[in-house]
């Protein structure tokens, strides 16, 4: 048994916390709202305290998931922070998707305390930490993550080390990158296959058994269809998470031609009120772009707009093209 801290409860730091638990380990937690944090504690026991350093202050493994730069420093530093409590030689693993300049900042500072630091962002999801089945992406020292890595097995079914503190955030934003492509390329696959008057649902049916099989197209493509986001990874987040994978692609002189597109894309989601809209929501520019919140032409529209036109007499068809097709050019 290890005795540990976990600060930030949100639909990610709840579930993994409670995981710990669940493994045997000692949790105290802290939450910005208490609420949260009294509600983690009725339903899975351990301990929370008022403030980040009263929740590290002696725990030998610190755990962290808040949403951004500003709040994991926020939780971090200052008399009420988690490096004014943790005590030296302990552990403290960071898994906010994050700037590896704010993790390296984080990591300078808690190695002037003799605490190991290792930035490691997650994926999976809402779902992936409720299941424990997460993937870590882990930045830092082999002797720290060694530590720590037994107990984020928890909730984590893949932990790997990837270079020094920053190495994790790079490779999350790298996932982001490659995540938007692929719900990106589905959104236009799926809404092509609308217009094209096909039965969408029949269309992922075939293609998801052959080479455009992902997990996305398994497990969006007929969310997308269906117009439902209400549920998953929001797209504030999202939005968030490629504005520093665009930062860090600037640092290294990497090109993410389509990548900057796609968050421009997000920008418009977030602009007609879309901020908790899943991320797979990059369809609605496609069926109805510019379109107010909630009122997203349904799947199928167009399909049945083909058949209309399709069963059009012929006559009247050819007399309506010829007398498009008759006019001269100017």
């Amino acid at each position: 048994m290890t005795k540990t801290a976990f600060i930030g409860l949100g639909v990610m730091g709840f579930p993994m916390a409670g995981h710990l638990v669940k493994a045997g380990h000692q949790v105290t937690v802290y939450n910005r709202t208490p609420e949260r944090a009294q509600a983690w504690v009725k339903k899975h026991g351990g301990a929370m305290a008022k403030t980040p350093a009263a929740a590290a202050k002696d725990a030998d493994v610190v755990f962290s998931c808040v949403g951004n730069d500003d709040h994991l420093r926020q939780v971090v530093f200052g008399p009420n922070g988690i490096l004014a409590g943790i005590k030296s030689g302990a552990v403290y693993c960071d898994h906010t998707t994050a700037s590896a300049g704010v993790a390296k900042e984080v990591g300078a500072a808690a190695a002037k305390k003799g605490v190991g630091f290792l930035d490691g962002p997650v994926s999976g999801g809402q779902a992936g930490a409720e299941n424990g089945v997460l993937t870590v992406m882990v930045g830092g020292d082999r002797r720290h993550f060694d530590v720590a890595q037994p107990v984020i097995k928890a909730y984590a079914r893949a932990v790997t080390l990837l270079g020094p503190v920053g190495a994790g955030q790079v490779t999350k934003a790298v996932n982001q990158v490659c995540i938007v492509g692929l719900v990106q390329g589905i959104a236009e696959g799926l809404a092509f296959a609308d217009k094209a008057g096909l039965d969408a649902k029949k269309v992922v049916g075939v293609i998801a058994k052959g080479a455009a099989q992902s997990w996305q197209m398994e497990n969006r493509a007929l969310t997308m269809i269906d117009d439902k986001f209400d549920f998953g990874f929001a797209t504030r987040w999202m939005h968030k998470d490629l504005g520093i994978a665009l930062a860090e692609a600037k640092k290294c002189r990497a090109h993410l031609p389509a990548t900057a597109l796609i968050e421009q894309f997000y920008a418009q989601l977030l602009a007609v009120g879309g901020e908790r809209w899943d991320s797979s929501c990059l369809i609605r520019n496609l069926t109805r772009r510019g379109a107010a919140k909630g009122k997203q032409k349904p799947a199928g529209t167009a399909r049945k707009s083909a058949k209309k036109r399709r069963s059009k007499p012929a006559a009247k068809r050819s007399k309506g093209r010829s007398k498009k097709c008759g006019k001269k050019r100017r």
